[in-house]
């Protein structure tokens, strides 16, 4: 398991990224913690780099409430027993009609080392990736109905671990709010729940 300084240490150079120049800085990271679990979403939103930590508005209030229906931790107990990853560490910027353009595929590549890097440093036991563009990363493009509320047994940089995806919480997207979505969405975070990876950490 890597050390608190090899994690600090990490987080400096992914700090100082400039690989992308169409995305905007600061690069948002998440707390040092040497952790066996690793949550990996998609992209900050335009309130993730002000705030300064990934998460950090209406779509992590949701998020933060599924880990407490799933382990019954609080915002600040996640972000202390989680490490927080994404696809891409910047917010990409606006699409010129409305809303977060999406990274591109050259731009998901681009800091794909940075991701690859965490696993091979972390040896993560469970990956939980959040929302579509991560659960491609990890699984290849899924429908969530034959995805969410499964568990998975994958190898990733040379590294074998469970995955437990989840969907995306942003309000924007209803369908972890109807069903078949709320009964997978139940299934998933009864599956993280029971996972022996954040029974260590409680």
């Amino acid at each position: 398991m890597a050390t608190l300084e090899q994690v600090q240490t990490h987080l400096e150079a992914l700090r100082a990224c400039r690989r992308c120049p169409k995305m905007h800085t600061p690069v948002v990271v998440g707390r040092a913690v040497p952790s066996r679990v690793l949550l990996v979403g998609q992209a900050p939103g335009d309130k993730e780099p002000v705030m300064g930590r990934p998460f950090a508005w209406t779509a992590g209030r949701t998020l933060f409430g599924w880990f407490e229906r799933a382990v019954g931790w609080s915002e600040e107990q996640t972000r202390t027993r989680i490490y927080f990853a994404a696809v891409c560490r910047c917010f990409p910027g606006k699409k010129p009609a409305g809303g977060d353009r999406v990274p591109s595929d050259e731009e998901v590549e681009a800091c794909a080392s940075w991701l690859e890097a965490e696993v091979q440093l972390l040896r993560p036991r469970l990956v939980i990736p959040v929302g579509k563009l991560a659960i491609t990363r990890f699984l290849g493009d899924r429908m969530l109905n034959d995805t969410i509320g499964r568990e998975f047994r994958i190898d990733h940089a040379g590294h074998e671990m469970d995955c437990i995806p989840l969907p995306h919480p942003s309000g924007a997207s209803p369908w972890h709010r109807m069903e078949p979505g709320l009964s997978l969405l139940s299934k998933a975070l009864e599956r993280i729940g029971r996972h022996p990876a954040l029974e260590v950490r409680r």
